[in-house]
């Protein structure tokens, strides 16, 4: 029950709204002339529902400190309504759980990872009521990995530092080492980190390099960017085959597995890339047995201009 000291403890401005105007003197805070001052309705309750959801949220444990909630928002530009919805996600939060709240932006630009980082502040300029300080992990603070080994002992944080890099300069070789890396992993586990890389990079350039690193170094994996890859690549050796009368029935035909299907893989990717076949090559790789010499070929297959040129032991891929 509401006892009379608490009504009339806050009552009080209603019946006197320029109150404050005298109080904020004896507060010691500095405020301009205050003109004028009015009640408004004290019920605070939303009367339709208004949908607002975080990118991510987790319950996270710790060994001395109890738990805390983590938000996880992913921000790729400046927005100015994240103001009022990240306090609000922050607050809320922490209201229906009665725990303590972090929230994390992820950016991929140094400008929106500086704007993301200013503190929100709901309040006056000279006493801020509340403030809201995001953590913010962008291309200014994660590291760039391209030491193979290196993002071997953490996938997750390596993954994570490729999307945040996705327009580094050395993009390229950030995920060559991620390429590498996944190469011996089981695949239910790099299945998830080959996917997020391909989706973090979005329609960049760097998106076609990692399709064809993809290609070469995880040519066998099934996760479901190897078999968009795999299918392009059958496609357009079947659009190839009809124009030249018999490769279709021949890709069509031969069997998975074995040398035969690393010779497949060899045809796909060069009609992946839109280079063009020639019947000598195409009979000299179905007719390898010889698994060494057809990873070679794999490995050029993914950068020659000409799909003779796989043959030559002087081709700069493989330097």
């Amino acid at each position: 029950m509401v006892s009379a000291p608490h009504e009339a403890m806050h009552r009080i401005f209603q019946e006197c709204p320029g109150l404050f105007s005298r109080l904020s003197d004896v507060l010691g805070l500095e405020l301009p002339p205050l003109t004028s001052a009015e009640p408004l309705t004290v019920d605070l309750t939303e009367t339709e529902p208004l949908e607002r959801r975080v990118d991510t949220l987790l319950r996270i444990e710790t060994r001395n400190d109890g738990p805390f909630l983590l938000i996880v928002e992913a921000q790729g530009k400046k927005d100015p309504g994240k103001t009022a919805s990240w306090p609000y996600y922050v607050t809320y939060l922490n209201n229906k759980y009665r725990l303590p709240v972090l929230l994390l932006v992820i950016c991929q630009d140094h400008a929106t990872a500086a704007w993301a980082a200013r503190p929100l502040t709901i309040g006056l300029p000279q006493w801020p009521t509340v403030t809201t300080r995001p953590l913010v992990a962008g291309p200014h603070n994660m590291p760039v990995i391209t030491n193979v080994a290196e993002a071997r002992k953490d996938l997750a944080l390596a993954t994570l530092s490729a999307i945040t890099h996705a327009d580094n300069p050395d993009v390229d070789a950030i995920l060559k080492t991620m390429s590498v890396a996944l190469r011996d992993t089981p695949e239910s586990i790099a299945e998830p980190f080959v996917e997020l890389i391909a989706q973090g990079l979005g329609n960049r350039p760097a998106a076609q390099q990692w399709r064809n690193l993809v290609a070469v170094d995880l040519s066998f994996y099934t996760s479901p960017l190897s078999e968009e890859i795999r299918d392009e690549g059958r496609e357009q050796g079947r659009a190839q085959g009809r124009a030249q009368g018999r490769a279709e029935g021949r890709a069509e035909g031969r069997a998975e597995g074995g040398a035969e299907s690393r010779a497949e893989d060899v045809l796909l990717i060069l009609g992946a890339r839109g280079v063009g076949v020639t019947d000598a090559t195409r009979e000299r790789v179905a007719a390898c047995r010889d698994l060494e010499l057809l990873r070679r070929w794999l490995v050029r297959a993914a950068f020659v201009a000409a799909s003779e040129e796989i043959f030559d032991k002087e081709t700069s891929a493989d330097q």
